[in-house]
C-alpha cells in the first residue's frame, strides 16, 4: 500500500512539474514564433521593393529640380510622403523635406505618379524639388530611400 501512495504522489509531482514547465516555456516560444514570422515578413518586403532613379534634370532657371524614380520590384510602394530625399553638391546634400513637412520654408518636394494612380510596380513617380534661389552649378547628389529601407542614388551635372 505504502508504494502505492508514493508512485501516486510521484505521478501528481511530475504532472504539475510539467504543468509548470509547460505555463513557463510556452510563452516564450510563442513570442519568438511571432518574432520570426514579423522578421521573414519584413525581409520578404524588402526583397520585392526595389526602385530605380532614372533620370534628373532642372529646369531653365534651375530652381526646380525633376527626378524620376520607377519602382522596379514587385510590391506596391505606401507612404510615398515618408520616402526620404537627398539633394545637393555631391560633397555638401541634405535631407529635403517633403512640402507636407516642410511647413512652407524651401527647399521642398512634392512628387506625382505619373504612370498609375498608385506606386506599383513599373510605376514611375516624378519628384520636384522646388528651391527659392537657383542652386549652383557643378555635379548634383540624389539619393531617394523608401519607407522600407530600399534606396538607389544618383548623380547629375547642372
Amino acid at each position: 500500500m505504502e508504494k502505492a501512495i508514493t508512485t501516486a504522489l510521484l505521478i501528481i509531482t511530475g504532472v504539475i512539474c510539467m504543468i509548470f514547465v509547460f505555463n513557463s516555456v510556452y510563452p516564450m516560444i510563442n513570442r519568438s514564433s511571432h518574432a520570426m514570422v514579423s522578421m521573414a515578413d519584413t525581409i520578404d518586403e524588402r526583397m520585392k521593393s526595389r526602385v530605380n532613379i532614372v533620370h534628373a534634370t532642372n529646369s531653365s532657371d534651375r530652381r526646380t529640380i525633376y527626378i524620376w524614380v520607377k519602382n522596379v520590384g514587385t510590391s506596391r510602394i505606401v507612404d510615398v510622403e515618408s520616402t526620404d530625399v537627398f539633394f545637393g553638391l555631391e560633397t555638401n546634400f541634405a535631407r529635403i523635406p517633403h512640402e507636407s513637412d516642410a511647413g512652407g520654408v524651401y527647399p521642398q518636394w512634392a512628387y506625382t505618379i505619373e504612370n498609375d494612380t498608385e506606386w506599383k510596380a513599373s510605376a514611375t513617380v516624378k519628384i520636384t524639388i522646388t528651391y527659392t534661389v537657383a542652386p549652383s552649378s557643378g555635379t548634383y547628389y540624389i539619393k531617394v530611400i523608401i519607407p522600407n529601407g530600399i534606396e538607389d542614388e544618383y548623380y547629375f551635372s547642372m
